[in-house]
């Protein structure tokens, strides 16, 4: 007789969790698309023209965290551009998959050159413009 209160309330709570929880989900649902959203955008403005958010969207790696991964400093990429090279073949060799190594390990590598040598392509064209400004400025002094 115990039994049949008991088995009203048990129904009834968990008919309210079931409640909570047909609210809760679409609405946590909702703010995960929003947020993955938000980071596609970033991600895709931070990658410049052809990376874009989706299934293909290029990897992205802050080039401090490529300099780790490839171990070397910015003013050595600076002095030696060859460096990253260098340093991407070392690392990708010790690391290959049929010599027992990761190949997470070798993706992370391929993408810190990827980021490095991005890096290093701004920073040319960005010398060769001041470089072509301070020739022209130079050549209407004389």
């Amino acid at each position: 007789m115990a039994m049949g209160p008991l088995a009203r309330v048990v129904a009834q709570v968990v008919v309210a969790g079931i409640a909570v929880l047909s609210r809760a989900i679409p609405a946590a649902y909702a703010q995960a698309l929003q947020n993955a959203k938000k980071s596609g955008v970033d991600a895709a403005s931070k990658g410049g023209p052809g990376s874009g958010s989706g299934m293909f969207a290029r990897n992205l790696m802050l080039r401090d965290e490529a300099m780790l991964v490839l171990n070397v400093t910015e003013e050595q990429i600076s002095s030696d551009p060859a460096i990253v090279q260098k340093q991407y073949e070392k690392y990708f060799g010790a690391n290959a998959v049929e010599k027992g190594g990761s190949f997470y390990l070798q993706s992370k590598i391929f993408r810190a050159k990827e980021q490095l040598d991005d890096f290093l392509k701004e920073k040319k064209a960005e010398d060769s413009q001041q470089g072509g400004g301070q020739g022209s400025s130079g050549d209407s002094k004389h």
